[in-house]
Parts: C-alpha cells; structure tokens; sequence
C-alpha cells in the first residue's frame, strides 16, 4: 500500500469541520488527499459554516485556501481552532487531488490504486446504506467498495441520532465487512473547553486509524497515570 495516499469523502450528514479539520491534519502531515464532495455536503457546509466548497476542477491551491480560510473565519474562531502541529512541529505540505462523484475514471475507483485507507466524513445514512447493499452507484461508495474488497481501512463517521433499526444493521453489516464505525461522539477525559477540543477528539480517533501521528489531543494515561 501507499503510506501517504489517503481517500477523504464528506456526504451530506451534519459535521463538514470534522471534514475539513481532518483534511487539514492530513495535508499538514505531508499526505497525498484523494477527496471527493458530495453535492448534499456542499449544501451541509454553506448552512454549517457559511462557506462554499470550491467548484471540483478548481485548482488544488485553491482548495487549500478555502480549508484554512474556513477553519480561521468567524466561526471557526469562536470555536477555538488552531492551525494544526504535526509531530516534528514542522508544516509539511501534502498534496491535494479533488474528484467528482461521477468520476469513475479517477484511480481510487479501481483496486490496483494503493491507499493506506478511506475516511467517510461526515457519513450520511444514504451513502451508509449503499455501501452496505454494494451499490457504488457514484465514485464515493464505489471507492468505499474498493477498501472493503481491497481489505484496506475504510472508516465512516456517522452523524445521525436517533438510530433506526435499519441504521443499526446496516452499521453491523459493514463492521463484519471490515469496515470501521465511529461516530462522532466525544470524549470528555481531556476536559475540553470550546468546541474545537470536541471536534479534534474524533478526528484525533481517526487519525489513529489511519495510522497518522499527530498531537491534537491527551491519550488517556498521559496526564493521570495513577487512574
């Protein structure tokens, strides 16, 4: 597999920081983004930050320019964010790719394009339930169905409370496909203060399950060995 090929979806589930916080981490870390925009997270994103994802043939640096100008506007700011360290404490500058949904000649469709794993986030139920049944009727679930196939990480972050029965199995159904299901609930254990410490909880956790270091967050243990 590439170490620093890494495929970042985001569908219309409330949530798009988490995607842009974890695509920030990403690029600062030096990785190679394969990122794919559904049209249903681009209207998530204009009513949950007041910002608009750059058009999918737009020049990476343009892309790049709208994470950061997002996650240090307004918003962002009341939240608390920070740029991001990345474990020499150095920016690297990793490499953005941007696909449309439709875009089934792109490499992350096919099985012989090496990845070291696949983040949904935010995961909607639609694209959950497509990817269960096996669907790949757009690029994001027939990428998914690749790093399923393939055995390689494929993490999904649902946003959605409550949960549905049908929800439910469809979440065990792509646990015992090899899939990861991690919602975004935080933990309180690092005693967060603002709402940028909640988000960076979660996408610390995935992170992790992409085998990515990063400092965002105390591991339990660190601070209170005794416990």
């Amino acid at each position: 597999m590439s170490a620093n090929d890494v495929v970042l979806a985001a569908t219309g589930a409330s949530g798009s920081v988490y995607a842009l916080r974890l695509a920030q981490i990403l690029l600062a870390s030096g990785k190679q983004l394969h990122l794919v925009v559904s049209n249903a997270a681009r209207q998530v994103m204009s009513r949950e930050l007041d910002a608009e994802f750059p058009a999918n043939d737009a020049a990476a640096a343009e892309w790049i320019s709208m994470i950061h100008r997002t996650l240090t506007g307004p918003i962002a700011k009341v939240w608390g964010f920070s740029p991001p360290l990345v474990p020499d404490h150095k920016h690297s500058s990793g490499s953005l790719r941007v696909y449309g949904t439709s875009d089934y000649s792109a490499g992350i469709a096919s099985g012989s394009f090496r990845t070291s794993g696949m983040v949904i986030c935010p995961c909607s139920m639609g694209t959950m339930s497509a990817i269960a049944g096996g669907a790949s009727s757009n690029l994001i679930q027939r990428a998914a169905d690749v790093h399923l196939k393939e055995r390689r990480p494929l993490v999904l972050m649902p946003r959605e409370t409550p949960l549905s029965l049908i929800q439910l199995e469809n979440m065990t159904r792509l646990s015992r496909a090899g899939a990861t299901i991690m919602p975004s609930m935080p933990g309180f254990y690092h005693k967060p203060a603002q709402i940028a410490d909640l988000v960076d909880f979660v996408v610390a956790r995935m992170l992790d399950h992409l085998q990515v270091e990063h400092h965002l967050v105390e591991r339990w243990g660190e601070e209170h060995p005794e416990i």
